[in-house]
């Protein structure tokens, strides 16, 4: 049995400069980081005792004869590739709803592959393991995602990416000191609205005809630029932080109205009048989480006023995606044979014994 842990990410900057459709014209770059609360996949081969080749447990519970009969569609196509010949169980368990911006497909896609190598005895980098997971997505399954939750998955840390049009991807950590971060976290808030959504549908309203919402795009790679300027330097400018992801929460709505809503508005504006520099919802928007960064004596003030949502506690995860935990479990099926080839080999001795 494989079980793998792969964290659930944040991202700052950057995001919606990571979709293949801009990449391609002008690349992209994204500041984000992996944050402690993960998404677990348990892999194993599954006995030959059951009428089933496949179980597949998440929301639901799927026992199957096939792996083209299976429901989950990142599940299939894995299966489809790896296990076609042998049947696997496969069980999730996530920290976080599925559906709220903070990555949870592109993490469940990275554990997922990243236990099936790790069944399958294969140990691959992270950057093969995130390039694979971006085209089980975009290519496979024909999602409306980008690029850097993978990347985040799989590398965990505080991260500056750069997509480059020609495909390649560069992932520099950001080398704070531990009291940097720690100033970073105290003025992040992280809480959930309480509404899901399919990020690949909101995608869809601000990816297509995209050439015509340059304008909102090509301010985004320097804001990258300028927030990893403000965590390096020699002392952090908080206020300059919160208030330019104000400007790019400003930016990051002109580019489509199904990112934000007259709720997700309201709780906005809220958030600011009680002190928040600046935040923006996560992901593709419509729902899920918002991080607001604010001063921490203010945020006693913003708890307050936001009372009715609640506030998820959260540290930047080191280690990205994780192999947690490997049990070499008996190979059934040749145990099987073994135990047939020994039983022949039994009557074929009993059977001289009784013509001598």
């Amino acid at each position: 049995m494989i079980i793998t842990r792969t964290p659930f990410r944040i991202s700052f900057f950057g995001g919606g400069t990571d979709y293949p459709e801009w990449i391609a014209k002008h690349g992209g770059s994204i500041l984000g980081c992996g944050i402690n609360k993960y998404c677990y996949i348990s892999l194993r081969y599954l006995p030959p005792f059951f009428s089933h080749r496949y179980r597949v447990v998440y929301s639901i519970s799927e026992t199957v004869s096939k792996s083209s009969q299976i429901r989950h569609p990142a599940v299939k196509a894995v299966c489809s590739r790896y296990f076609a010949d042998r049947g696997v169980e496969v069980h999730h368990d996530g920290d976080l709803p599925a559906r709220s911006g903070m990555g949870s497909s592109s993490s469940f896609a990275v554990g997922l592959l990243h236990a099936s190598h790790a069944l399958l005895g294969q140990m691959i980098s992270r950057m093969t393991l995130a390039k694979e997971a971006i085209h089980l997505e975009q290519n496979i399954l024909r999602e409306t995602v980008g690029s850097q939750d993978q990347v985040l998955a799989s590398y965990g840390n505080l991260n500056y990416i750069r997509f480059a049009s020609t495909g390649e991807i560069l992932v520099k950590p950001l080398t704070l000191n531990t009291s940097r971060i720690e100033e970073l976290l105290s003025h992040c808030m992280l809480f959930f609205t309480g509404t899901v959504r399919t990020s690949s549908k909101i995608a869809q309203s601000y990816i297509a005809n995209i050439s015509a919402k340059e304008k909102y795009f090509l301010q985004l790679p320097s804001m990258v630029t300028e927030a990893c300027s403000l965590l390096t330097r020699k002392r952090f400018d908080a206020a300059s932080f919160g208030r330019l992801l104000h400007e790019a929460w400003r930016v990051k709505r002109g580019v489509s109205q199904n990112i934000s809503s007259r709720r997700i508005d309201h709780l906005y504006e809220t958030a600011l009048r009680s002190g928040a520099w600046g935040g923006k919802i996560l992901g593709a928007g419509g729902g899920g989480f918002m991080l607001f960064f604010a001063p921490p004596d203010r945020q006693k003030r913003i708890r307050k006023a936001l009372q009715a949502l609640l506030e998820i506690p959260f540290e930047i995860d080191r280690l990205g995606s994780q192999v947690i935990f490997y049990d070499p479990e008996a190979d059934y099926q040749k145990i099987d044979l073994q135990r047939r080839v020994k039983k022949l080999k039994k009557e074929r001795d009993l059977t001289r014994d009784c013509w001598k």
